[in-house]
Parts: C-alpha cells; sequence; structure tokens
C-alpha cells in the first residue's frame, strides 16, 4: 500500500500507524530523505519514533551522489520483493509523486544525464527566468504542460532529454515502460484542508529553524559538502545556505521557506490529484478518524486479496 500527500500532511504518522497495525515495513518514496545527514529539514522520523519498525530507502546515500527516479525504481523494486517474502506489509511512504510513478508504472529509456548540458540549462535559467519552460513549449508542448514553469528540477531533465534524444520527450517515451508486477497497490491519498495545511506547514518551517535546520546545514558545508550540492538547492536547505553565508536573516529564511513550501505544496497536490487509483482521505494523518477510517480500508483491501 501507498500513502501520499502534500507535505506536512501526516503521512509518516498514518503510515506508521498502518505499518504497527498489520506488520508492515515503511519504504520511503521522498527524494531527499534517501540522503544521510539531511535530518531536520526533510522531517525525517527520527530513529526512537520508528516505533521498531523497519525503514528502507532512508539515509543510504552521500548528499554528493547522484540519485534518480530510475535508480529509485530498482532499488525500490528489490526491497519490495524482500518485505514480500518475510510475509511482510510494505508501506510506501512520501511526496515524491514522480519516484512512486516510477515504481508502479517504469520508466521509458532515455538518455542519460550530460551534467556540462544540465550546468549551461541551469545557466540559463539562472540569466532569465522562464526561459527554459518557453523552450519545451516550441520543442514539447505535451510535456511542458504538465511541469510547472518554475520547477527547474523537471524543466532541466525534459530539455535534456529533447537536446539528447533529438525528439520530444513525450515522443520518445510514448511507448511507455513494464510497471510494478507481483503487487496489488492500495494508494491513500492525503488531503487536508487548504487553509489548515498552510496553518501546519507555518508550524513545522517555525519548527524547522527552532529546533536546527541552519545549524545542520553549517555542519554539512564544514564537513566539505559544497554549497551548490543538489539537495542543498531544495526547499529549506537553500534559504538555510544563504542564513550561513550572511545573504538572509533567520526571519527572512523562515518566511520565504513557509511560502516556497506552500507552492510546493500546491504542486503536491496538483501531482497526486492525477493519480490513477487514488482513494483521497480528507485529514491529516495523525486524526484519530482519518487513521481509524485508513485502518478500516487497509483491513478489507487485504481481506479482498485473501479472498
Amino acid at each position: 500500500m501507498a500513502v501520499l500527500g502534500p507535505t506536512a500532511s501526516g503521512k509518516s504518522d498514518l503510515a506508521l500507524g498502518l505499518a504497527e497495525r498489520f506488520g508492515g515495513e515503511i519504504v520511503n518514496f521522498d527524494s531527499l530523505q534517501v540522503y544521510r545527514g539531511l535530518d531536520v529539514g526533510t522531517a525525517k522520523t527520527p530513529m526512537e519514533a520508528r516505533r521498531g519498525i523497519p525503514h528502507h530507502l532512508i539515509d543510504i546515500l552521500n548528499p554528493l551522489e547522484v540519485f534518480d527516479a530510475g535508480q529509485f525504481a530498482g532499488r525500490a523494486r528489490a526491497v519490495l520483493e524482500e518485505i514480500g517474502a518475510r510475509g511482510r506489509l510494505p508501506v510506501l511512504a512520501g511526496g515524491t509523486g514522480f519516484y512512486l510513478r516510477a515504481l508502479l508504472e517504469g520508466l521509458a529509456p532515455g538518455p542519460g544525464r550530460d551534467e556540462g548540458l544540465r550546468r549551461r540549462l541551469n545557466a540559463m535559467e539562472e540569466r532569465r527566468e522562464g526561459r527554459l519552460h518557453g523552450l519545451l513549449r516550441r520543442w514539447d508542448p505535451a510535456t511542458a504542460a504538465r511541469i510547472h514553469p518554475r520547477d527547474r528540477q523537471k524543466l532541466v531533465r525534459a530539455v535534456e532529454i529533447c537536446v539528447l534524444a533529438r525528439r520530444p520527450a513525450s515522443e520518445l517515451f510514448a511507448g511507455g515502460a513494464a510497471g510494478l508486477k507481483g503487487f496489488r497497490v492500495l494508494k491513500l491519498g492525503l488531503s487536508p484542508a487548504r487553509e489548515a495545511l498552510r496553518a501546519r506547514i507555518r508550524l513545522r518551517t517555525r519548527a524547522m529553524f527552532a529546533h536546527g535546520l541552519v545549524e545542520e546545514v553549517r555542519g554539512l558545508l564544514a564537513a566539505g559538502l559544497p554549497a551548490d550540492a543538489k539537495p542543498l538547492e531544495s526547499i529549506g536547505y537553500k534559504e538555510a545556505c544563504a542564513v550561513v553565508a550572511g545573504r538572509l536573516s533567520p526571519e527572512q529564511a523562515e518566511e520565504l521557506t513557509f511560502y516556497a513550501t506552500c507552492q510546493y505544496a500546491k504542486r503536491q497536490a496538483t501531482w497526486f490529484r492525477r493519480e490513477a487509483d487514488l482513494e483521497t482521505v480528507e485529514g491529516f494523518g495523525w486524526e484519530p478518524e482519518v487513521a481509524a477510517g485508513c485502518a478500516a480500508r487497509v483491513a478489507e483491501f487485504l481481506e479482498s486479496l485473501q479472498r
């Protein structure tokens, strides 16, 4: 089963409760929680709060290692097989929708990364924001329609594919790919009310800065991680780096992080609404009535599998 939802919606709380009740193990599909040392800014569940439940694909990489959706899908499929072989229930939990889709539906083969080209594309976007989306609209309108103009990571990859493959990404991937075999998946999508979620994001952002996000970044930089490392370009870490460099005050960084996180949560919600067979659950994952309703649905799902 999979627990989906925007950031701060209580995915970890719900996943832990369901794993504990149904003999499950957590499989992370958050693209930042795979990195060691990025704890505060990713809201990683501390070891002491994991209730003895095994967690997979968390803290598996050095922050300088390159990791993409295809690599995630390969490693996650192996983990699912291992959990299933033990007679346990895999409980996928996270907010990176593309990772989950790569796992469940597969990815068609595409050109590899070209770091030199990526640097040029990033520099182009730095000089004039919106340039990459403009290029993508011209070269691949179908893909451009699915990517937010400010989602630079996806824009760079889409333009990179168009350049290297010499054809639109949508055309290249039209043939589809092999999806996950041997599993049936129940997808539960948390969907709190918008204003309630914004309030929760405000509290979480405040707590991150109060409980050591800037200190975490300062330690990573002191240990030799360069400020332009990919994980440090993510929301919260980028702003904390600016505090360390003296470009922002902690208060300014917190406010910028809050607004950026709200925008990210909105994009996540939009992505998940397009997820096939998603069962939407209104509310936060830690709310007793939400947890009880989801537990009843999982019990029904597992019973149907046995029949």
